[in-house]
């Protein structure tokens, strides 16, 4: 679905998974200072929208996801994980409840297979699930925003910012009237400066919660079952996990930034030995220049001097190892 927005001065559309909105206005560096700053916008109208209603929608979807809502208080944002049997992330839901609906937006292309697990789940509860996607577009307000929410918006407030679910026809007028917009590469830099894992980048088909440190906020250890909790409970409670995720400071001197999946080495072995993980996501900071999130063994020393192909990345810790 492609934002009107794109029409702004200066957009140049993002890619791949994120096509649909701008990846930045012509200024990424001027965009994340604004970000920062608690200025600004990002248009993230590319996102799934779910709701559920129903007088059982908080029970019913507790049983099914990693995080407590049975009890959610109306207007606390939370964040939740869909795992496969074996305890593989499969989806990630960012969630909150108005009083009569959960609203939940989700990685792009994602809704459908969403919506169709969720389905199959209803069985005799009393709940009713919609993909709100082609109504409602998430629009981001940056921590320490002061700008007003429109009436009516139902918001997802977390220490990160404010997710608004804005009726879609008024996207364009609140661009008007609230830009400067800042494109999806300025907000991708904050989030990999604030170490926060993404569905799809973070993640492979063998990713398990402990490994990004999402247990810590989407992850709940006491709540009852669920599917996958087993594994969790038990990587818990009498193991550790095979990965961990590592934030990495790059070479500022590399022209070219490494591309997710680029391996990571020792340094003192090059990039002819033994592969020991690989970025996720790499970006351009404001501050911080190159910078990356990584996936790595859980052995590999802290103080282990790593390359991304030929390009220096000194690791910082993010899981515990």
């Amino acid at each position: 679905m492609k934002s009107p927005l794109l029409s702004l001065p200066g957009a140049v559309p993002a890619e791949g998974v994120d096509e649909g909105v701008a990846a930045h206005y012509g200024e990424l560096f001027r965009e994340q200072r604004a970000l920062a700053d608690g200025t600004g916008f990002v248009d993230l109208s590319h996102r799934g929208v779910l709701t559920v209603t129903g007088a059982d929608r908080l029970s019913w979807l507790h049983l099914l996801i990693t995080q407590h809502v049975s009890e959610l208080p109306v207007g606390q944002a939370t964040e939740a994980l869909i795992l496969s049997a074996n305890g593989h992330i499969e989806h990630a839901l960012y969630l909150v409840d108005d009083g009569e609906t959960v609203w939940v937006h989700v990685e792009p292309g994602t809704q459908e297979a969403l919506l169709a697990y969720l389905e199959s789940m209803k069985f005799f509860y009393r709940v009713e699930v919609a993909d709100r996607t082609d109504e409602f577009a998430v629009v981001h307000l940056p921590a320490g925003s002061i700008a007003p929410v429109p009436d009516g918006v139902v918001v997802r407030e977390t220490a990160h910012g404010r997710d608004l679910f804005l009726p879609r026809a008024d996207l364009e007028s609140y661009a008007e009237a609230q830009g400067p917009a800042a494109g999806l590469l300025a907000y991708e830099a904050l989030r990999v400066e604030a170490h926060r894992p993404r569905l799809g980048f973070e993640t492979d088909h063998r990713t398990i919660p402990h490994e990004l440190g999402w247990l810590g906020t989407a992850v709940h250890l006491q709540k009852g079952c669920y599917r996958g909790q087993e594994t969790v409970a038990r990587v818990q409670n009498l193991g550790k996990p095979p990965r961990r995720l590592v934030f990495l400071h790059l070479d500022g001197s590399e022209v070219h930034l490494p591309v997710p999946g680029t391996p990571l080495h020792l340094a003192s072995e090059g990039a002819e030995g033994r592969k020991l993980g690989f970025i996720t996501t790499a970006v351009r900071h404001h501050e911080l220049g190159p910078i990356a999130l990584g996936l790595i063994k859980r052995n590999v020393p802290l103080d282990a001097e790593l390359v991304a192909g030929d390009t220096a990345a000194a690791q910082e810790v993010v899981v515990e190892p």
